[in-house]
């Protein structure tokens, strides 16, 4: 009978939880939806309100759900026990988490990119940007980016790799995702210079590069090269290296995208006449970062370093820690920190922007992951109980029937035991009459 009543009680749960899970799966259409940006402010208002109420609903479940007035999914069913048993410590343990909305989201540690620009090579750049050494990155505990003996660039997207490949993370419900995309300012031109001849060789490093190993080379780079040509020349040579890296012209802006959120890093080396100077416009080429000036034959190399929006989420809180680099951390150049991911609830989903929604559908992801979890938990202490339930009815069964064999009559055996000395009573009889009747003879003959 405690079988029968834990069974009932799981059961309702998993019903709800499996009521909440449909809710997040339509969040998640809708996210989707929203993240297009074909939609109108009032498409994307009206999608939102779906969401609200959605997330209502999701609420109200969770907080309403209960079993003989034990609520079952707000997070207070943990560390309960189902005896099963006739004997001490026969229990099977339950925990339910807590799935209503203010608890269902993502854990995030969100890196919104990281750019510098400076005079001389890459190898010289400031150290947060390159990986070598001790340098590291780590996500609760596993160790994702290590530096080496030879500098390379730190790379959002060999870090989200990294993690998304790791078996202890997937295990912990963590994943990354990283993205770079530049919007320099409005094109004018890559170099200025009182040189009319001046010109400028743009080396390209794409993603965890050898700060000594260009992805590919343009050269004889001029004033006058027009958007258009350097955009030909980008593509041209990313295709022909196999490099990560698209570039288009978009309302006169160079805008450079990396596949799967590798670093951009250029390294500008001039050639001038005499004594003059130049400036290399670094800000029409990545976005963000300044322009380098007074570059000339003395000094005649400059660069500049994008790295990508790195963003790792998960179902539980998680702490990343880096040394030596400079990636996710909220605090810029610290070169050891640790930061603890901040949770984002289904009440903070928005889904006014493409941005917004993009984050929108990786915390109803994990609010998914989360309650297909709990769902599985659910459903495993079920299984449990019910082959508790089943031998303990075999066990029944058979107890019954060991104590038929022993307590009920064998009716073939006694009805031959009966009939056999039934048959001893009556011959019995039969020869006392037989021994009466014999002294009644000889008396009638005496008289």
């Amino acid at each position: 009978r405690n079988i029968q009543t834990g069974l009932s009680a799981l059961r309702i749960a998993e019903s709800s939880a499996g009521q909440i899970f449909n809710r997040l799966n339509e969040i998640y259409k809708r996210t989707v939806r929203a993240a297009n940006d074909i939609n109108d402010p009032n498409a994307r208002a009206s999608l939102q309100r779906e969401i609200n109420n959605l997330v209502d609903a999701i609420q109200k479940i969770g907080t309403d759900t209960e079993y003989n007035g034990i609520k079952l999914l707000d997070g207070t069913f943990s560390n309960k026990y189902i005896h099963y048993g006739p004997k001490y410590g026969q229990t099977v343990e339950v925990n339910i988490g807590d799935v209503r909305a203010q608890s269902l989201g993502a854990h995030i540690v969100s890196g919104n990119g990281r750019f510098t620009a400076g005079t001389g090579a890459i190898s010289t750049a400031d150290t947060n940007y390159l990986l070598q050494g001790n340098d590291h990155l780590r996500v609760a505990g596993q160790t994702v980016l290590r530096g080496g003996q030879t500098p390379v660039l730190v790379d959002a997207a060999t870090a989200a790799r990294n993690i998304n490949t790791n078996a202890t993370l997937q295990s912990l419900g963590i994943e990354a995702v990283a993205k770079n995309k530049s919007v320099g300012a409005h094109f004018t031109g890559v170099i200025r210079s009182d040189d009319q001849n001046a010109s400028v060789e743009l080396r390209f490093f794409v993603g965890a590069k050898d700060v000594n190993a260009p992805s590919f080379r343009i050269t004889n780079v001029k004033a006058n090269t027009t958007l258009s040509e350097l955009v030909t020349q980008i593509n041209s040579q990313a295709s022909a290296t196999g490099t990560p890296i698209t570039a288009r012209a978009e309302n006169g802006r160079l805008v450079l995208e990396t596949t799967n959120g590798e670093t951009i890093a250029i390294e500008a080396v001039v050639t001038v006449s005499g004594n003059n100077t130049a400036t290399v416009n670094f800000s029409q080429l990545i976005q963000d970062v300044g322009d380098v000036s007074g570059l000339g034959n003395n000094n005649n190399t400059a660069h500049a370093i994008r790295v990508g929006e790195l963003q790792i989420f998960g179902t539980e809180s998680f702490v990343v820690n880096e040394y030596g680099i400079d990636i996710v951390g909220p605090t810029p150049n610290i070169v050891d920190e640790s930061i603890t991911s901040t949770f984002n609830n289904l009440y903070s989903i928005d889904v006014s922007t493409n941005q917004s929604a993009e984050m929108a559908t990786l915390i109803v992801k994990k609010a998914l992951q989360r309650v297909d979890t709990i769902r599985a938990q659910i459903g495993a202490v079920m299984n449990n109980l019910q082959s508790i339930y089943d031998a303990q009815k075999v066990a029944q069964d058979n107890t019954k029937e060991a104590e038929n064999v022993i307590r009920n009559t064998d009716y073939a055996q006694e009805m031959s035991n009966f009939t056999k000395l039934q048959i001893k009573i009556q011959s019995s009889m039969a020869m006392l009459a037989q021994a009466n009747q014999l002294p009644q003879l000889v008396l009638q003959l005496l008289r």
